[in-house]
């Protein structure tokens, strides 16, 4: 699980990441990636909307997409990173979505 200083939790936050930062994409995940140049720990934000599934799903994807998350870290300082998962992310294994973000993070992050 992600601790509390890894987490976007501002709805401000995510509509900046969302608005300025850059887009990497796949078939189950987007990821909007921006960089604060704050010193503090890069942070995690998840956007599920209803066309990924229903309440249930979401939240198993949101919950699978966070331990991808922790799996990734340590990242470079200031770096804000946004996850909108996709419908098909609802019928993805759990290996899957580790390498969708492991390979946007590598072209975007590190």
């Amino acid at each position: 699980m992600l601790a509390r200083p890894h987490r976007i939790t501002r709805g401000s936050d995510y509509r900046t990441v969302v608005r300025r930062g850059r887009r990497y994409g796949g078939a189950r995940l987007i990821l909007s990636v921006l960089d604060t140049g704050e010193p503090r720990p890069a942070r995690f934000g998840f956007i599920v909307s209803k066309q990924v599934g229903n309440a249930v799903t979401r939240n198993t994807v949101r919950r699978r997409l966070k331990d991808v998350c922790a799996r990734q870290l340590p990242l470079r300082e200031g770096v804000d990173i946004v996850i909108r998962a996709l419908p098909a992310a609802a019928d993805a294994p759990f290996a899957d979505l580790l390498a969708d973000v492991d390979r946007a993070l590598s072209r975007g992050v590190r």
